[in-house]
C-alpha cells in the first residue's frame, strides 16, 4: 500500500507565497520521480514541476522563476515552494509519485494524493 498526502494549500493574496508537502508513504522499493499537477475548474489537469530521483527538476513555463520543486530522498517527500503567486495560479494541486512499490515488480506504477486547494484572490 502507497499513500501520498498533500499539505500546506490555503488561500493567499496575489503576491504572497505558499509551501506545499507532499509526504509518501507505505509500501515503497525505488521513487523514480515525484510532481506536481494542478487542476483548475473546466481545465485539464496539468504539469507544474518535477523532479526525478537524481535531482533533475522540470518546470512548466508558466511557473519557471516563481515555483521551485525540491525533495527530501530520506523522507520520501517533495515540496513545491510557491512565490509571487497570481490569481491564474488557483487550482487544485496534486502530489504524484512514479515508484516501484516492490523490487519484483515489472513496471512503475503512479500514485496520486488527494489534492490540496489552493486560491490567489485579493
Amino acid at each position: 500500500q502507497v499513500q501520498l498526502v498533500e499539505s500546506g494549500g490555503g488561500l493567499v493574496q496575489p503576491g504572497g507565497s505558499l509551501r506545499l508537502s507532499c509526504a509518501a508513504s507505505g509500501s515503497i522499493f525505488r521513487i523514480s520521480a515525484m510532481g506536481w499537477y494542478r487542476q483548475a475548474p473546466g481545465k485539464r489537469r496539468e504539469l507544474v514541476a518535477l523532479i526525478t530521483s537524481d535531482g533533475t527538476t522540470t518546470n512548466a513555463d508558466s511557473v519557471k522563476g516563481r515555483f521551485t520543486i525540491s525533495r527530501d530522498g530520506a523522507k520520501n517527500t517533495v515540496y513545491l515552494q510557491m512565490n509571487n503567486l497570481k490569481p491564474e495560479d488557483t487550482a487544485v494541486y496534486y502530489c504524484n509519485a512514479v515508484l516501484l512499490a516492490r523490487e519484483e515488480d515489472r513496471a512503475y506504477d503512479n500514485y496520486w494524493g488527494q489534492g490540496t486547494q489552493v486560491t490567489v484572490s485579493s
